[in-house]
């Protein structure tokens, strides 16, 4: 399988679903834009020209490169209208029932050969994969938005999926200019998994009054993250990046370290959803600035110096590396996946593994030795992996 001679269709034109049609008919792929919405396809296939063109302005494509991709984008106006296709991406709305049926309806109208992929950020593809009879032809292609800009893909695999499918998927991938990394589909796959403590050390540190806000987020970025967790889960959407957790928390069967905070809780009750409702954990001006969101730089040095209980940057980057650790021993993915995953899909400054690696796992050990002491209950507890390195 290749680039420049597939018929692709992808199911669900918002922002995600054209950005994914935008990256296959860029490479050469014959797209097919389908969305249950009237008019939605119509507004997607406008949406990705328009994406495809503003490709050539910057010099990525050549003029005569988007008048081709520009030609092979077309509207499916109902499932039935769908060409034969070599694959299908499903981007719709993250509900399982939803995609199921959407599966189904799909698997029925398409040849047996025919790859059903999802777009899924936190669902399980097994679960998916149970609304069609052949469950092998199943996974996830998981894209970060935007998808033409991120060149993360996360190829999941189900329980039933065909090993070679996943094969033949990530070499796709490459030919469509994507760096792929290979993982089994557990809660949240690589990046909304490893990523969850992130943002939950730094609300739980707010939540006990070890430090404002301010003072967390410029903590944290004095490690070389480019923002801070209260920044990044404003920018996110607080309702967004809730959802994701407590989906991933669900589906460990309520595993503390997955436990969503009642201040992001609040947060989102109280319609502070972040920049996109003018007020998160900050305050935002028409611009989209944030109000009040500097720190004084000596409290700063004071939590990066001070105990570990008070330092945003150790707690965090232990529960990283833990975290981290804990998906490679389990076998969900490998050690390179999961760095280039981390490092490509949130742009931290380093991958976790390689970082345990530079710290010391027995540091790590040792960190999460004294946090749980501190903080009984589980959330955390070592992984098993980490005195196996």
């Amino acid at each position: 399988m290749g680039a420049m001679d597939l018929t692709v269709a992808v199911l669900g034109a918002g922002a995600m679903g054209s950005g994914i049609a935008q990256v296959a008919a860029a490479a050469g792929e014959d797209v097919h834009l389908y969305d249950a919405c009237a008019g939605a396809a119509e507004a997607g296939a406008a949406r990705v020209r328009s994406g495809l063109a503003r490709a050539g302005d910057r010099g990525t494509l050549t003029a005569d490169q988007v008048a081709a991709a520009q030609a092979r984008v077309h509207v499916a106006e109902t499932l039935d209208a769908l060409p034969a296709c070599d694959l299908v991406i499903e981007a719709v709305v993250e509900d399982l029932a939803v995609k199921q049926t959407l599966f189904a309806e799909v698997a029925g109208r398409q040849g047996a050969t025919t790859i059903l992929a999802s777009n899924t950020s936190s669902l399980d593809i097994g679960a998916i994969a149970k609304a069609v009879t052949s469950p092998e032809r199943v996974l996830g292609l998981h894209f970060f938005n935007p998808p033409p800009a991120m060149r993360l893909v996360e190829v999941v695999r189900g329980r039933a999926t065909d090993p070679a499918l996943v094969e033949r998927c990530t070499s796709l991938m490459r030919a469509w200019g994507k760096t792929p990394v290979v993982c089994a589909s557990t809660p949240g796959f690589i990046v909304n998994r490893v990523a969850r403590p992130f943002y939950g050390e730094a609300q739980r540190m707010l939540q006990e009054s070890l430090a404002d806000a301010p003072t967390i987020d410029a903590a944290i970025r004095s490690g070389g993250f480019p923002m801070g967790p209260f920044e990044l889960t404003d920018f996110i959407g607080q309702d967004v990046n809730l959802a994701v957790g407590t989906s991933v928390w669900e589906q460990t069967g309520h595993d503390p370290r997955y436990a969503p905070t009642s201040f992001q809780q609040d947060l989102v009750g109280q319609g502070r959803l972040g920049r996109k409702s003018r007020h998160g954990v900050y305050r935002y001006d028409a611009a989209g600035s944030p109000e009040g969101a500097s720190a004084d730089p000596k409290q700063v040095a004071a939590l990066l110096t001070g105990p570990l209980r008070t330092n945003p940057l150790a707690r965090t980057v232990a529960m990283l590396v833990n975290e981290a650790v804990d998906l490679v021993d389990s076998g969900t993915a490998s050690a390179g996946d999961v760095d280039i995953a981390m490092v490509l899909g949130t742009r931290y400054p380093k991958g976790p593994i390689a970082w345990g690696a530079e710290i010391g796992y027995d540091v790590i050990a040792a960190q999460l030795a004294e946090l749980a002491a501190a903080y009984p209950g589980g959330r955390y507890r070592p992984s098993p992996g980490l005195n196996a390195r």
